[in-house]
């Protein structure tokens, strides 16, 4: 199959498909060892508050009393020691470095921790699975109303490659002063599209994939998830709420825990089809203020397994090179 050059629906942004090159990459996958168990003792998210760290947020099994929650917590949320953003109780000054815009890194970086420490996200129960994205949304609602913030990035980097260098499952939140040039990006092109035709892009894609049925990995009544047909990686999965839901703060518990749901399932898929390889997944969401500007905008999740490593062309172009086409992925996937 020859390559082929992809335009991008909502940036723009042109990715090459270059399946030719997926035996090399699918063959690695093969020889690439089990994950590493790192042992408990002296893992600083086993026992949190003993090392330090006061709870945010603390959440037990259902009707026990606060005692008992401390002792036998399912879900924490703890202020990162290392933070990229820190607190203040003011807001960071906007200010001209020459002809440079600097802005002060003023902010929230947080971590929820989940209790086992082996059980990563795709292996929880379904209660503790739905408590993480309950978990997202109290914090996320806590930091609504900060006049400082503008924007809130919920997402787990998974093993060494992806960036994690605690084995423990955790996530992170972090709430910055401005829009991220990425979900910028997503969130302009989302725009134009509305402008040109009308109608949601992501909707758009969503409806597309149930026509095709070649790329849908996991559906159930309120979610689904499948490999878009412009994937930037190799075996990039996306997940959405069926419903049109901007903000993923104002998400209610049902739709909340079908997306649960489909994450769940999609990174087993990943697990068990590609040697559990690291990861990253995150949360584009419409920002904290002008929530009428971005009324047109549809919440999702995006799953980038670290399979390749960009190199001087897509570093020299911005054009990434996706090696597995996004259809043999998912056959791959659901096989």
């Amino acid at each position: 199959m020859n390559s082929e050059l992809r335009q991008d629906l909502v940036s723009g942004d042109w990715i090459v498909i270059a399946s030719g090159r997926a035996k090399k990459h699918l063959q690695l996958l093969k020889k690439t060892g089990k994950r590493k168990k790192a042992p408990i003792s002296g893992c600083p998210f086993e026992n949190p508050v003993k090392n330090g760290n006061k709870p945010i947020l603390l959440y037990g099994r259902k009707n026990e009393g606060k005692k008992r929650k401390e002792r036998d917590w399912q879900a924490m949320l703890i202020e990162n020691k290392y933070p990229v953003f820190t607190h203040e109780n003011v807001c960071g000054r906007n200010f001209k470095h020459g002809p440079y815009s600097v802005v002060e890194g003023i902010g929230h970086h947080d971590i929820l921790i989940t209790r086992d420490h082996n059980d990563n996200f795709s292996h929880l129960n379904k209660d503790s699975a739905n408590l993480v994205f309950q978990a997202f949304r109290d914090r996320y609602l806590m930091l609504y109303n900060d006049p400082c913030l503008n924007y809130i990035s919920i997402f787990q980097n998974r093993g060494p490659k992806a960036g994690a260098t605690i084995y423990h499952p955790h996530y992170q939140i972090i709430a910055l002063p401005i829009i991220p040039p990425d979900v910028g990006h997503s969130l302009s092109g989302s725009a134009r599209y509305f402008k040109e035709f009308k109608k949601c892009v992501h909707c758009t894609m969503i409806k597309w994939e149930k026509k095709e049925k070649k790329r849908i990995i996991y559906e159930n009544r309120g979610a689904i998830a499948f490999t878009p047909f412009i994937s930037r990686e190799p075996f990039e999965l996306r997940i959405f709420p069926k419903k049109h839901l901007p903000y993923f703060e104002n998400t209610l518990d049902e739709d909340l825990e079908w997306v649960a749901d489909a994450l769940q399932k999609s990174l087993l898929k990943i697990e068990r089809k590609l040697n559990d390889p690291d990861y990253n997944f995150f949360i584009h969401t419409a920002p904290l203020k002008d929530k009428q500007k971005y009324k047109n905008y549809h919440w999702h999740i995006e799953i980038q397994p670290k399979i390749s490593i960009s190199a001087g062309f897509e570093l020299g172009t911005g054009i990434e090179i996706t090696v597995v086409d996004p259809d043999e992925a998912a056959k791959i996937l659901k096989s």
